[in-house]
C-alpha cells in the first residue's frame, strides 16, 4: 500500500523538528503532492505534522 501525501499548510512559524520532517518528506510548497510507501517511518512522520497534511491510503 501507498501514501498520497499532500501539503495544505505553510512551514512559516513552524518548529524547526516539523520543517525538517516536512523537508524529508520530499515536500516543498502548499499544494505538492508526493506518493511514499506505507511503513512505520512514515507514519511517524505523517503523525509529527498531522496538522500540515493531508494524508490518503492508495492500494496498488
Amino acid at each position: 500500500m501507498k501514501l498520497k501525501i499532500t501539503q495544505t499548510k505553510s512551514t512559516i512559524a513552524c518548529l524547526k523538528d516539523q520543517i525538517a520532517t516536512i523537508k524529508a518528506l520530499g515536500l516543498h510548497h502548499i499544494g505538492q503532492t508526493v506518493v511514499k510507501e506505507d511503513n512505520a517511518a512514515m507514519r511517524g512522520m505523517i503523525f509529527k505534522v498531522k496538522h500540515m497534511v493531508k494524508v490518503e491510503e492508495i492500494n496498488d
